[in-house]
């Protein structure tokens, strides 16, 4: 399987991302294990997660995401066979991007990955109240200590983004090298701006809620179908008539093709020239084997371009 590098100085990755927010949520430790070992025989290799993963869920915390790959980690002895992507900023104990908080947070991170560094550390969340050099700067000493390879930043605009380049560039300081925005078909907002600085830096970009938390799978046909589902606070937004007509256009190719959905929908991604790799989760075996299928289906152009019309916003 060909890997594809992120951004300039990044690692190297396999075509999809496994998204750890499902463990111990709505996977248990003994299913995220499996789920794991069947991602890394595939010959895929990054795993994304957050400290904040998954404290939403009832009786959760956060930090369980983290503990889980680290348990995993420590039972297969596969570090150097994986990257590892997390988080800082967004989870309440650990809010916001000061120096201290950054410090703090990343040796918690460590300990539950049981990990000696972090391939990716992710800005998870911009945070204007916190001056950029500070946080570029306590970012660069992780860098220097060894604890992080490269850094990432998420949920960041298309002008906060440049103006942390700049920063780094004019204090000499470690940049961010890859972005993680929210991307798929249904939500295109960043192609408007974000993709062109992605691009113009050399910058790795892998997206989040690449199936739209389940509503790209064709799983549910309408809200009613909602009613308990784990995801059903994610999903309610998607169910307007654009997103019933996409998601009917997206069968039909799914069909044409001889692929699910999901494949269909992720390998629409993975064929956008701005995009490293999506990210995407499984709660079952099943499911794994689904997405990973992803990576192996070269949609025609004609398919391409009834995916392209429907998702417009204009659409």
């Amino acid at each position: 399987m060909q890997k594809r590098k992120l951004g300039r100085s990044g690692p190297e990755i396999a075509p999809l991302v496994f998204g750890g927010n499902v463990f111990d949520w709505t996977a248990d430790e003994a299913t995220s294990f499996k789920l794991l070992d069947r991602f890394v025989e595939r010959g895929f290799n990054a795993i994304d997660t957050a400290d904040v993963y998954s404290s939403w869920g009832s009786g959760l915390s956060g930090g369980e995401s983290e503990t889980v790959i680290g348990n995993w980690l420590a039972k297969r002895g596969r570090r150097d066979d994986v990257v590892l992507m997390t988080k800082v900023g967004m989870w309440e104990p650990r809010k916001g991007l000061s120096a201290d908080t950054i410090a703090a947070a990343v040796d918690e991170s460590l300990k539950r990955l049981r990990t000696d560094h972090i391939d990716v550390y992710f800005a998870h969340l911009d945070d204007a109240e916190v001056p950029l050099v500070e946080t570029l700067g306590a970012f660069g000493r992780l860098v220097e200590a060894g604890k992080v390879r490269t850094l990432g930043a998420s949920n960041h605009t298309a002008e906060r983004l440049r103006e942390a380049l700049a920063v780094s560039e004019d204090n000499n300081l470690p940049r961010y090298e890859i972005i993680q925005p929210a991307y798929n078909l249904y939500d295109r907002s960043f192609e408007s701006a974000l993709a062109g600085v992605a691009q113009e830096h050399g910058l790795g970009v892998v997206s989040y809620f690449s199936l739209a938390s389940g509503f790209l799978t064709g799983k549910y046909r309408s809200v009613d179908d909602l009613k308990g589902a784990a995801r059903e606070g994610f999903l309610q937004g998607y169910f307007d008539e654009r997103g019933l007509k996409l998601l009917d256009v997206l069968r039909k190719v799914a069909d044409e093709v001889k692929a699910t959905p999901a494949q269909v929908a992720l390998a629409w991604l993975m064929s956008r020239p701005a995009l490293t790799a999506p990210i995407a989760s499984a709660t079952s075996l099943q499911q794994m084997e689904d997405i990973l299928g992803a990576a192996e289906l070269a949609l025609p152009g004609s398919a391409l371009e009834v995916l392209e019309d429907a998702g417009r916003h204009d659409a």
